[in-house]
């Protein structure tokens, strides 16, 4: 059983309420403070779409849509699921319909654009698709401004400068849902006709300065993109769509921002610097809806603030699981380590990590939560684009609208919605929500563990862990960008083409060696596979092989050749892993013989050579023990001795001789029997497989190490 709590909510005093101080500070956590004319929050797809319809069929002279997708075949419907205004349901047939009725209207849309990754998931050729048949009155621009991995994740429609939409919906398919978020629904399907799960998304709309604000954001995007903006022209008229009832008036509101440096301009961290004043501006109760939570930051400071404030409780409603394979490697693991905060602070019993959950007799489903909502007390209320993760601190775009409360009616409002969003997950009305607060936890606890259709339910933090997320994080959710195109100049030096000339080099020459020196007899690559692979050790040749490099090792054997025989002798794949076990555990060896001897040790022994190997390696882990493998600057064995003389962690040390000898070993086991009959039959023919071995290793060591200088610059 869950043990039980009372979570209280007390009253503000007024003079905490109505406070001069605010977390809204203009140039720190947020980059404007304004008035929202009029405000009202969109609980869902089908609530959004309808409200941007309608308005759009007002716009009279320019709309902006900035997105992180489109797609033209978006069911663009209300919570009927029909349109009933005459126009397509298909967004780009409707925003084709709509220039022809408005021969003044133009429209501009710009959406983030992808690496190849995310190809399978995105429509193919939408410009073609959105422009085809209509004049330049649309334009459709992809955002090619950002680094290499960094992405435009602001979602934001502006209409004629009055009317704007700010929130965590983009314009595509599998998005569209009702707030019943049903089992089955025949209406939520994809243009292939397969069915999506329940899907849930928060989108507010504003008018007067905020919307003015908006729309400053979209034409600065438009113009980073290398797009050309329209001069503006006043217009007159109403945009509030008829159907959408004012929910409050007057609210101040601020805007924060994620926004990358550039040449030009420095980067903007508003919305980082926004979710920590408003933490530490919490005592009583924090509510969010995020997609994403795995910025470790942002999880201790919560943590902390819990620590400092007893009575403070955290209400978190999040998917249960991710879609794709690399969001569920890189978020939900980094789930485990966002919830490990607080289990480190000694607050989980004030915490809770929860998602939605519904059921249809006998079936049942997760709601996907991709919403991205935070209410603070019932006084700051903050609906935009921004995840909790990473990325959305520094190495995407982001856009959330914070609005705080400065009078009793406000924070009712903002209560009420609150009351509302965790109702409508539950199946119940947002009074039902207010009668069961002095024991909101519990209540839902009970609600959970019985049979009720909607629920919230605990996440599983089993379900947050994931093997390969110490790879995939990194990359795919970086807190700054990964800046790719960096790595790329700082790797081709003249030192690094000198090295890929001696590598070069070093192959050819022990090519030469194996013919025509005394050495031939010893190290030729067809009597090392001939004893490798003896009939009469067969069955037990790869342990043969691997015990063989242990051994080369411990006599300064050249490790090259070991590699290239046991992949003649053993084929391909067997002599891939064969290889690379035996290079594992001979640098394994050395590396613990280097540690007993100690590093003054060592340099008594070997003199000026170790210092220089050791010089190179110490401080700088991963990526020197990686660069020394595949460009060497001393032979195997003494290198795994040095580094094991020295203070490198023996994680470093492996991980870095299996990124810088993976090359290799690969491109010996495709050839490795090619390079045997070279050792035996020189011929042209021969010859010039190896030259493509030395090219393809050459080239593999590259990429590898364009990786390892972006992984080091990213470290310093």
């Amino acid at each position: 059983m869950r043990p039980r709590f009372v979570v209280r909510f007390y009253a503000l005093p007024r003079c905490r309420l109505l406070r001069s101080s605010s977390i809204l500070v203009p140039g720190k956590t947020v980059w404007r403070r304004c008035k929202a004319g009029r405000l009202a929050i969109l609980n869902d797809a089908a609530a959004y779409f309808a409200a941007l319809r309608e308005a759009l069929l007002l716009a009279t002279r320019q709309v902006y849509i900035i997105g992180w997708d489109i797609h033209s075949q978006t069911r663009f419907v209300g919570p009927s699921g029909q349109a009933d205004d005459g126009y397509p349901e298909e967004l780009g047939a409707f925003l084709k319909a709509l220039l022809l009725a408005k021969p003044d209207l133009r429209i501009d849309i710009l959406v983030w654009n992808f690496p190849p990754l995310y190809a399978a998931e995105r429509e193919w050729n939408s410009v073609t698709k959105f422009t085809a048949g209509v004049s330049a009155r649309l334009r459709f621009c992809f955002d090619s401004s950002l680094p290499l991995g960094s992405a435009q994740h602001q979602k934001i429609v502006v209409i004629d400068g009055a009317l704007a939409f700010a929130g965590g919906l983009d314009l595509t398919i599998r998005r569209w849902d009702t707030s019943a978020h049903a089992v089955h629904d025949r209406l939520r399907i994809d243009p292939d006709g397969r069915p999506y799960p329940p899907f849930h998304d928060v989108q507010c709309m504003v008018d007067g300065e905020a919307a003015a604000s908006l729309t400053e954001i979209a034409e600065s995007r438009w113009r980073t993109a290398g797009c050309t903006v329209e001069k503006p022209v006043a217009v007159s008229g109403e945009r509030w769509p008829a159907s959408v009832p004012v929910q409050l008036r007057g609210i101040t509101a601020g805007i924060a921002r994620t926004e990358i440096a550039t040449a030009s301009t420095p980067a903007v961290n508003e919305v980082a610097l926004l979710f920590e004043a408003s933490i530490n501006a919490a005592d009583r109760f924090i509510y969010i809806e995020n997609q994403f939570t795995s910025a470790t930051d942002i999880a201790r400071l919560l943590a902390q603030r819990m620590l400092e404030v007893p009575q403070l409780r955290v209400l978190i409603v999040t998917p249960k699981l991710h879609s794709s394979w690399f969001e569920s490697q890189a978020m939900q693991s980094g789930r485990g380590g966002f919830i490990g905060q607080f289990v480190a602070a000694g607050v989980m019993d004030r915490v809770r990590f929860l998602y939605p959950s519904v059921r249809d007799g006998e079936a049942d489903a997760a709601v996907m939560v991709h919403s991205k909502v935070m209410i603070v007390d019932d006084r700051i209320l903050r609906v935009g684009s921004a995840n909790l993760n990473n990325r959305s601190m520094g190495a995407d775009t982001e856009c959330d609208l914070a609005f705080e409360a400065t009078s009793d009616a406000q924070q009712k409002f903002i209560a009420r919605l609150r009351r509302r969003l965790i109702g409508h997950f539950c199946g119940v009305d947002e009074q039902e929500i207010a009668n069961n607060e002095a024991d909101l936890f519990g209540y839902l606890d009970r609600r959970a563990e019985g049979e009720a259709a909607k629920s919230l339910r605990p996440i599983d933090p089993a379900a947050s862990a994931g093997g390969m997320a110490a790879m995939v994080q990194p990359v795919a959710d970086p807190r700054e960008p990964l800046h790719l195109d960096r790595a790329a100049t700082r790797m081709w030096t003249p030192r690094t083409i000198l090295a890929v000339s001696g590598l070069a080099a070093a192959l050819a020459a022990l090519a030469l060696a194996w013919q025509y020196t005394s050495l031939r007899d010893f190290t030729d690559v067809g009597f090392v596979s001939s004893v490798i692979s003896q009939p009469a050790r067969s069955q037990l040749a790869p342990l043969f092989a691997v015990a063989a490099f242990v051994l080369g090792g411990l006599v300064v054997f050249p490790v090259l050749v070991l590699i290239a025989a046991t992949a003649a002798a053993l084929g391909p794949w067997m002599g891939f892993f064969s290889a690379g076990a035996g290079v594992l555990l001979s640098a394994l060896t050395l590396f613990a013989i280097g540690r007993v001897l100690g590093q003054a040790r060592l340099q008594r022994l070997l003199g000026r050579r170790a210092g220089r190997v050791q010089s190179r390696i110490i401080g700088k882990g991963v990526v020197a023990v990686a660069m020394i493998r595949m460009v060497p600057i001393a032979p195997f064995s003494i290198v795994n001795v040095v580094a094991g003389a020295s203070k490198l962690s023996l994680r470093d040390f492996m991980l870095g001789t299996v990124l810088g000898m993976a090359p290799g070993i690969a491109v010996m086991a495709a050839l490795g029997a090619q390079i045997a009959d070279l050792a035996r039959n020189a011929s042209w023919t021969n010859a010039l497989l190896l030259a493509l071995a030395v090219l393809a290793w050459i080239a593999l060591c590259l990429g590898v190490q364009f990786l390892v200088t972006w992984w080091a610059g990213r470290r310093t």
